[in-house]
């Protein structure tokens, strides 16, 4: 059983949301929040495994929610998905950068929200494509001088090859398709990669590759 709480300031986003989740019996809904500081309160209590966070909200935002779970050791079980009404919204990279595990847009058909969800408890990371695209756009346009990861130098060169591909947004199916791999093979350097990067997971690999300025080549 998956446990899965709901932090939004939109009554109706989070009856929706509890009505999905609550459909489910793999799923459990341990509760939901209004605003940040109840929304801590309650993950604190009841630290689920997935928490859908609104991005935007008065008061204690969604960022400040993360930097506060993700900065607790207690907490270290508890993956946050940050929601989101737009696809290129400001606070999107610094989200990923402070460890988010991926962003849904709120208007995200029910299977992809419950995919997400089981994605995410498993250890995954979900970054829809259109969003993926929109933070690499904006950090090659925004970021400052970038500066290689400290354990960089551990990866092997293929680890780097595939870490930049994941930084892509594509799956492992995906990337094994254009490096001609098995997905098993891309799911392998994946994992090393993260350990040997200290990532927290997919999400934040993307981070640590984009700040490395690691770029795939275009597909031939």
């Amino acid at each position: 059983m998956t446990t899965v709480a709901l932090v939004d300031d939109q009554e109706l986003v989070r009856l929706g949301l509890r009505t999905l989740i609550g459909s489910e019996p793999d799923l459990e809904l341990v509760g939901e929040a209004a605003d940040g500081h109840e929304g801590l309160r309650l993950i604190r209590a009841t630290r689920p495994q997935v928490v859908l966070c609104d991005i935007r909200m008065p008061g204690l935002d969604g960022l400040a929610v993360l930097r506060e779970v993700t900065a607790d050791p207690a907490l270290g079980g508890v993956r946050i998905v940050m929601l989101t009404t737009f696809e290129l919204d400001e606070y999107v990279f610094e989200a990923l950068r402070h460890g988010a595990s991926g962003f849904l847009l709120k208007d995200a058909d029910p299977t992809s929200l419950l995919d997400a969800i089981r994605v995410v408890a498993d250890g995954g990371s979900l970054l829809a494509p259109s969003v993926t695209r929109r933070v690499i756009e904006q950090f090659g346009s925004t970021a400052p001088r970038r500066t290689a990861h400290p354990q960089l130098d551990q990866l092997t060169d293929r680890e780097r090859e595939v870490v930049a591909w994941v930084a892509t947004g594509r799956s492992n199916q995906e990337i094994a398709d254009v490096l001609v791999v098995s997905p098993d093979t891309v799911r392998t350097h994946v994992s090393r990669a993260m350990v040997k990067l200290h990532a927290r997971d997919r999400a934040q690999l993307v981070v640590f590759a984009m700040e490395s300025g690691l770029t795939a080549p275009e597909p031939q």
